[in-house]
């Protein structure tokens, strides 16, 4: 058996308790990059851990080898918690891991996590659906997306919709300005949490168009980027006072 595990942001009380449980009983777990090590240590003392995370420009493992190290400790009659950041099936690969089980014949089961723009909305009691402001929440990521599809999420802004968009700082002002290329207003609101629920996250608040001119320096680490009229309805200022991080508003 293989649980996908999502732990959540980062906090350890953020997992849920169905997580907590199975990694209890697990005999090995096999953790990716941005899952802290208080989260790993919640599993039992004596449980194999294995680290297969990716860090940009940096993979330990590929997806084709954790895929065959899933199946094989699975084959071997081991129970496995693959313990992934966020929820296992937003952006986690779940999907690929999950074609390898299939075919093996390997049971598995996923078990959610809170994922990273969920938590920036909790971060920041963001409404990311207000009625007669957002419609609809779009998670998506910004690495390597295509033309069309940033066209797609300037009109859907432009609609009404909330954008959460995971994405670093190296590229944030780049898929910024291509959104205003596209016809995404440069007054729509926009909200960047890095290291969302967690203690140590920072909080920025501004426009698009100045994200897109880089007057929006936020710190490096993992961040979600929120974007439409939703946002100014968050409350910024007062999430940043409540945290131990710094808040710069452009």
């Amino acid at each position: 058996m293989v649980w996908l595990i999502g732990a959540g942001p980062g906090s350890e009380d953020l997992l849920t308790l169905r997580a907590q449980r199975l990694l209890q009983d697990a005999d090995v777990i096999v953790h990716d990059q941005l899952v802290p090590d208080v989260v790993v240590q919640m599993a039992r003392r004596d449980a194999e851990q294995i680290a297969v995370g990716k860090a940009k420009g940096h993979h330990s493992f590929s997806q084709a080898q954790i895929n065959t190290l899933l199946v094989r400790l699975a084959s071997e009659g081991k129970r496995v918690a693959r313990l992934k950041s966020g929820d296992p099936m937003v952006f986690g690969r779940a999907g690929e891991e999950i074609a390898a089980f299939r075919k093996a014949g390997i049971a598995y089961q996923v078990v959610p996590g809170v994922s990273a723009a969920l938590a920036a909305a909790a971060d920041t009691a963001t409404p990311v659906t207000l009625r007669k402001v957002s419609s609809g929440f779009i998670m998506a990521t910004a690495h390597g997306a295509e033309d069309d599809e940033l066209q797609h999420w300037a009109l859907l802004a432009g609609a009404g919709m909330t954008l959460g968009l995971y994405m670093g700082k190296s590229i944030a002002a780049q898929v910024a300005a291509r959104l205003v290329a596209h016809g995404a207003s440069e007054t729509l609101p926009v909200g960047i949490v890095v290291n969302a629920g967690r203690a140590n996250r920072t909080l920025y608040s501004g426009a698009l168009g100045a994200l897109a001119s880089n007057q929006l320096d936020f710190a490096d680490g993992p961040a979600v980027i929120l974007v439409g009229e939703a946002v100014a309805e968050g409350d910024w200022a007062e999430a940043a006072q409540m945290s131990a991080s710094s808040f710069k508003v452009a």
